[in-house]
């Protein structure tokens, strides 16, 4: 069996660690990773905050709690990683899930990951969030640092945009 990772992101509210999950997603969390070990998330920042209350999702009709984190400014991503979905990987959207973002077709995330503040079903394989009802992959959780998580989701921001953005200093495995 693969050894745990954790990943520490060392942000400018706070250190947030994820145990990335190589088991269940393994090739989401080899994407992951590979980011991590080229230094994409090194300067990157927390840039969206996805509220329920005070709702600023006000066109969505299922409605989500998240964060959302981007690469360094300047940093080229590589192709993208084959869709791994809830119902493949027995994953699912739970307080604290760390998840890719991706457009609205599958196979398109790279390196911008989300994290979930309370349980968010519509992000599962079948949800109503995405509109091919196809979800996110979920690769990881939060087990240290969901206070920074909440903290950054209460900060200010305009509409989903966090001004300012919250830096992430830098990411390592630990």
């Amino acid at each position: 069996m693969l050894a745990a990772l954790i990943v520490a992101l060392f942000t400018s509210a706070g250190e947030i660690d994820i145990n990335v999950d190589r088991v269940h997603a393994p090739k989401t969390s080899a994407n992951f990773l590979a980011y991590v070990r080229r230094g994409a998330f090194d300067h990157g920042v927390f840039f969206r905050t996805v509220l329920t209350h005070p709702d600023n999702q006000p066109h969505n009709h299922t409605k989500i709690d998240v964060i959302q984190a981007d690469n360094r400014p300047g940093f080229v991503s590589g192709k993208p990683v084959v869709f791994e979905s809830t119902t493949q990987t027995g994953l699912r959207h739970l307080d604290g899930t760390v998840s890719m973002a991706r457009d609205r077709a599958l196979n398109t995330a790279t390196t911008n990951f989300f994290i979930c503040i309370g349980p968010q079903p519509a992000l599962d394989d079948t949800g109503q969030r995405a509109s091919d009802r196809r979800g996110f992959a979920a690769f990881g959780q939060v087990v240290h640092g969901m206070d920074v998580v909440r903290k950054i989701h209460d900060a200010p921001h305009k509409g989903q945009t966090l001004t300012p953005p919250i830096e992430i200093e830098r990411a390592v495995i630990r």
